[in-house]
């Protein structure tokens, strides 16, 4: 009887005590970007898909016509000038879209 009455309290024990916090550097510290809102999750999320896949994009299809050579990042950052405005607002204005089929094709837990 003694060792079920040890072992709940054990295991209620476990349960009730909390991790450890882990300890944060002054550098760390001094590395914080201050955070938007959370309602301007969409937006931020467009905002980071667009500025990556405009650069990917624009740095494969300039190193395509051109080749990587003499003025590859001024033909790339010129590029890249063009493209992520245009990509910013399609990834926008597709996301209703993207999100209604993600909900159709993927199982609710």
């Amino acid at each position: 009887m003694t060792s079920v009455l040890h072992q709940y309290r054990f295991k209620e024990s476990i349960m009730t005590t909390r991790p450890p916090v882990p300890r944060v550097s002054k550098a760390s510290k001094a590395l914080r970007l201050p955070k938007v809102p959370a309602r301007f999750m969409p937006v931020m999320f467009a905002f980071y898909m667009s500025a990556i896949m405009a650069v990917l994009m624009s740095s494969v299809i300039v190193a395509i016509n051109t080749g990587v050579g003499a003025g590859y990042f001024k033909q790339v950052a010129h590029a890249y000038s063009m493209a992520m405005p245009v990509a910013f607002l399609c990834v926008m204005g597709v996301r209703p879209l993207v999100m209604r089929l993600v909900a159709l094709t993927v199982a609710s837990r």
